[in-house]
Order: C-alpha cells, then sequence, then structure tokens
C-alpha cells in the first residue's frame, strides 16, 4: 500500500468481522489513530444502529459516519479503497478476507455472544469483543463490552463477562428500549432513525405484524428496510432522551470498546514489531489527512 497520507501505520492492516456499530466504534478509532482498517459484512446484515455503521455500505454501497467513509468492494478492490483514505466493506459470509488479506489484526466484532469460528492463530494478533472468548485459547486478548465498571477493558487472560440477555439502561430504561421482531418475516419501515415516536406509534412491521413504540422517545435506530428476520430478534432501539443528534453519531460505549481496542493493539508485541517497535514524532501527525 502506497498510502502514507492516509495511514501512520500503513503496515498494519486492520481486518474487522462485523460492521455493526460496536465494531464501527472500533473502525473509526483505529482509523483515526492512523491505521488502515477493512470490514467485512453479510449481504443483508441485520444492524440496528445503521446511521453510525460502517457495515451499512454493505446495502448502499457507500456510507460516512463521523466524517470516515466507507466504501463496498470486493477483494481485489482493497487496496484501491484504502489509498483513498475509506474504509473498504467486503461482503464476506464465507470468511475469505481473512486468508486473502492476511492482516496484522483480525478484531471480532460481530458481538454474537459466541465465537463464530475465530482462532487464535488466524492473525499475529486476534481481539474478541465480549462474551464468548477466551483469551490465551481462541484470541490473544478480549475486550469488555458489557456497561459498567469494566466496560472497555482489555483481557490478556480470561473472558468478558457473560452475556446477561437484558441491555444496559438508558435514559432509565432497560429490556423495554429495545425492539424485537413479532414474528419471522421481512421488515417494512414506518419511521426512520432520528425520528421522534410516541408510545403506541408503528414503528414498523414485520410482514403483516406491527411494531410499536413502548414509550416515548426517539427512534435511535431500526433495522433496514427488506431484510428478512426471525422472531425475538433486535430490529430497534428506542431511546427515551430524546436527543436526535445522538442517533446520528458514535455511542460512548462504542468509542470506549475503540479505544480499548486501541490499546490492545499498540500494547502488543506482533504490532511493535510491524511497525518498527517504535513510536511517532510529532512531526510524523502531519501525514494524516
Amino acid at each position: 500500500m502506497s498510502s502514507t497520507k492516509h495511514y501512520l501505520f500503513e503496515q498494519v492492516l486492520v481486518l474487522i468481522l462485523g460492521g455493526g456499530d460496536l465494531a464501527s466504534g472500533v473502525a473509526y478509532r483505529m482509523r483515526k489513530a492512523g491505521f488502515p482498517v477493512a470490514i467485512t459484512e453479510l449481504a443483508r446484515p441485520t444492524m440496528v444502529r445503521t446511521a453510525i455503521s460502517y457495515g451499512a455500505a454493505a446495502i448502499h454501497r457507500a456510507v460516512i459516519v463521523e466524517g470516515i467513509p466507507a466504501r463496498q468492494a470486493t477483494l481485489e478492490q482493497v487496496p484501491e479503497v484504502l489509498a483513498t483514505g475509506a474504509i473498504p466493506v467486503i461482503i464476506d459470509p464465507d470468511g475469505q478476507a481473512i486468508h486473502a488479506l492476511r492482516p496484522t489484526v483480525l478484531i471480532d466484532g460481530r458481538v454474537a455472544k459466541v465465537n463464530l469460528g475465530v482462532t487464535i492463530s488466524d492473525a499475529p494478533l486476534v481481539v474478541g469483543l465480549g462474551p464468548g472468548f477466551s483469551a490465551g485459547i481462541d484470541c490473544h486478548a478480549v475486550v469488555e463490552t458489557n456497561r459498567g465498571h469494566r466496560l472497555g477493558r482489555v483481557f490478556w487472560e480470561g473472558s468478558a463477562e457473560p452475556d446477561t440477555g437484558v441491555p444496559g439502561a438508558v435514559g432509565g430504561k432497560e429490556s423495554e428500549r429495545v425492539l424485537r421482531a413479532p414474528a419471522d418475516g421481512m421488515v417494512w419501515q414506518h419511521k426512520v432513525p432520528g425520528q421522534h415516536v410516541t408510545a403506541g406509534m408503528v414503528v414498523a412491521r414485520v410482514g403483516e405484524v406491527p411494531v410499536t413504540a413502548p414509550f416515548d422517545g426517539v427512534l435511535r435506530g431500526l433495522i433496514d428496510e427488506e431484510v428478512i428476520v426471525t422472531k425475538g430478534l433486535k430490529i430497534g432501539d428506542i431511546d427515551p432522551r430524546s436527543q436526535q443528534k445522538n442517533c446520528f453519531t458514535i455511542s460512548d460505549k462504542s468509542l470506549a470498546v475503540g479505544g480499548a481496542v486501541v490499546e490492545a493493539v499498540l500494547s502488543a508485541d506482533p504490532v511493535r514489531a510491524a511497525i518498527g517497535g517504535g513510536f511517532l514524532t510529532a512531526g510524523d501527525a502531519t501525514r494524516i489527512s
């Protein structure tokens, strides 16, 4: 890659599996820190916070989140997209990108609560987000994603807290703020993220079954139209704080997790070796566009 205009650490490719809101916080932090970043996604991802997810490029071909662009790309187009300073988003349900791109850093940001097949040998540094990973066994480091005192901590041994099944409280609301599919079927939007809603208002349908707002607030996220979902899947999120601007910026939680990944990457021996074991002078920072 001849892209020093955009990257301080151009020799260290970071590949993130998944492009939802948590993974996008990681991508944003890594990109701002000077690393080239690529993301893999499904052809029809089920992310909820589409307005701040780089993975939405899998559907919309190109997005910009907090000033950083992402573009859908094939594996062959990755170097070309990276050279523009954008994040390539590769539709890669079978995991071919890991072997084709051979990243220095692999981050599983799918937050599936279980390991979907990542191994510690997939890259010199493998980082897992949240429960489902054991540091030193199936990855090198685990980052805590559960809200609370340990959020954003990096563990080089052990695991993150187990999945509680209860979303973290936002504005005093927990489980009730999450909209779930009432049936199997295709999603149709009645409202879009950022809109204010009132209790009982229909915000979407799954097939012919309506999904209503449980309380007054702002629609923080809603899964894209025409995505086929299964009953019980999270498809939306209501924020009782009614701060519309929060729908279009990366969350505090995602940025905390992203900062933890930057810590893990910069403190890992394989990455230090790849960048020559040294850190940057103030003059080097002028190379970031």
